[in-house]
């Protein structure tokens, strides 16, 4: 499996990252939008893992983005925004799951 996640939150990152590879699932890392469409646009990943607020564009933009490309792996926002419409706003977006900061790794 090889999953992208786009977090700019360098500490997050790399948690996840090591937790990940302890699953043995491979994982590419985008540290805004902008590299995360880049990353995208060559590679096939079986999910995308976005972070909402991003430099140079932010989760739901690159979301919307490659929907409108025609990509249509599963992608998990992964955000502190936890209100209802942020959820909504997400899932409008194209999310198919929505997971707020703080979470466990499990």
């Amino acid at each position: 499996m090889l999953v992208l996640l786009v977090e700019d939150d360098l500490d997050l990152a790399e948690l996840t990252l090591e937790y990940l590879e302890t699953e043995s699932i491979e994982c590419d890392l985008a540290y805004n939008g902008v590299m995360g469409l880049a990353l995208i646009e060559k590679n096939q990943y079986d999910v995308i893992i976005l972070d909402i607020m991003m430099p140079r564009m932010d989760g739901l933009t690159l979301c919307s983005n490659i929907r409108q490309l025609g990509v249509s792996t599963p992608c998990l926002m992964l955000t502190a925004r936890d209100t209802l419409e942020d959820k909504l706003t997400g899932f409008d977006q194209g999310a198919d799951d929505y997971m707020v900061k703080p979470f466990e790794l499990k």
